[in-house]
């Protein structure tokens, strides 16, 4: 056969490049396909997001490392799929990924020379308006039809140009006037109501699949409580100094650091603060052994629109409470934004859960496991309270210690909780501490 015969077979021969599911995370090995962003058929550039997971802690979105056409898919949306497991294929070398770069162009020199029956036909049409949309995530492109927004008016910080919900929320922030600088705090004191469904009429029943989160969320739940000796101890907080403290100074911090001061970092400087003078409230069982933690890594408890995350700041114990105020806010942002890393959602060593923002008046929250305690906090509610013999109206709080009986005995576990009580009552203490 001549040569130029095997040059030409080379020519159009497809390479194909495999899409495989990337490494997901310290000991998650497999994942959920929510959501496919490209069709067989489909152009796709480098860093275009093909396909969307779901694994119990993050989203995943994983893009094209090269350019050409989504040959084939070979896993469906609500399939199960392994680390490393192949997703699709890419043709680098095929024609259409080379018609759709070219075809644009001269739709834009000749627009009048496509007549109105071509143009709907046309099958480069379709492709063309998708060219020139930006690319984004479904997270961004459902918040952006929410809300409003012009998507091709935001810079997308994603891999590739990617435009991502962050990039949505933080476009609109920039824009509004209107918009404070401690908007995000608000989110962490009043998270969004969970979806509500809205059945056909008629219909007496409604079935859905359980994501793979939501089914991570309770298998965890369901082995802390089979794994620990669980047990929840109560007190009440007079929040009557706190709130006149933070009343005093919240616009100074809010003008001069641009953050909007909550109760949780007080929260979160008391419990450092009993956890250094109760160490095993802070500690892990690793078989026969207690490992104790010197140092807090403080995991919050957020209300994402995907579930419940944990995300946690790392050394709590030596950041001061205007840092530990700016973290919060940030993570609890990124996790409702489905930017959280491994990273935020791994290592931490102690729990706060704060269910007063939801009205709760009091509850008995389940432990982080592997952890060995969780703080609750509740509403604060205006109660009579007897105060040097008289009865005074004060803001009270009831806060809930649940904890593993295995290790944290009941003495430790109430004199920790009292530990709390005292520090936020008087927070002058810790400042002494």
């Amino acid at each position: 056969m001549p040569k130029s015969a095997f040059r030409s077979a080379s020519a159009v021969y497809p390479i194909m490049t495999s899409i495989k599911v990337p490494p997901l995370g310290e000991s998650i090995v497999e994942a959920t396909i929510s959501r496919w962003l490209k069709n067989e058929g489909d152009p796709v550039a480098p860093g275009d997001t093909l396909v969307e997971l779901e694994t119990d802690k993050i989203t995943v979105e994983v893009p094209s490392v090269t350019g050409g056409v989504l040959k084939k898919r070979f896993a469906k949306e609500g399939d199960v799929v392994k680390l490393d497991q192949l997703l699709a294929e890419v043709d680098e070398k095929a024609d259409g990924a080379k018609e759709q770069s070219a075809r644009p162009t001269a739709a834009k020199t000749a627009p009048v020379a496509a007549s109105p029956a071509s143009a709907t036909s046309s099958p480069a049409a379709r492709p063309t308006a998708a060219k020139e949309s930006p690319r984004a995530s479904p997270a961004a492109t459902r918040f952006a039809a929410e809300s409003g927004a012009d998507l091709s008016k935001v810079e997308g910080t994603g891999r590739g140009g990617v435009v991502s919900k962050a990039d949505v929320v933080e476009q609109g922030t920039s824009r509004d006037p209107t918009v404070a600088v401690g908007a995000p705090s608000v989110k962490v004191e009043r998270p969004p109501a969970p979806p509500t469904f809205v059945a056909d009429q008629g219909q007496r029943e409604t079935r859905e699949k359980m994501t793979t989160r939501r089914k991570r969320i309770a298998e965890h739940l369901l082995e802390s409580q089979h794994a620990t000796a669980h047990l929840t101890t109560f007190n009440e907080i007079d929040m009557s100094v706190v709130e006149t403290l933070r009343g005093r100074i919240k616009e100074r911090i809010e003008k001069e650091h641009g953050v909007r001061l909550s109760f949780m970092p007080f929260f979160v400087k008391a419990a450092c603060a009993a956890l250094k003078q109760f160490p095993t409230v802070n500690a892990q069982i690793d078989g026969d052994s207690i490992v104790y933690k010197h140092y807090v890594n403080m995991g919050i408890a957020v209300a994402s629109d995907a579930g419940l995350v944990v995300p946690n700041i790392k050394d709590a114990d030596r950041k001061g409470m205007l840092e530990v105020a700016r973290e919060i806010v940030d993570v609890a942002k990124r996790a409702r934004d489905g930017k959280l890393t491994m990273d935020d959602l791994s290592g931490g060593t102690f729990t706060i859960t704060n269910g007063g923002v939801f009205g709760s008046l009091i509850s008995t929250p389940i432990i982080n496991y592997p952890q060995v305690a969780i703080l609750g906090l509740h509403k604060i509610q205006e109660r009579p309270m007897v105060v040097g013999g008289n009865i005074e109206i004060r803001p009270m709080m009831y806060v809930a210690l649940s904890y593993d009986h295995r290790i944290i005995d009941g003495q430790q576990a109430v004199l920790f909780l009292v530990r709390v009580k005292e520090l936020m009552e008087d927070p002058a203490l810790m400042v002494v501490d």
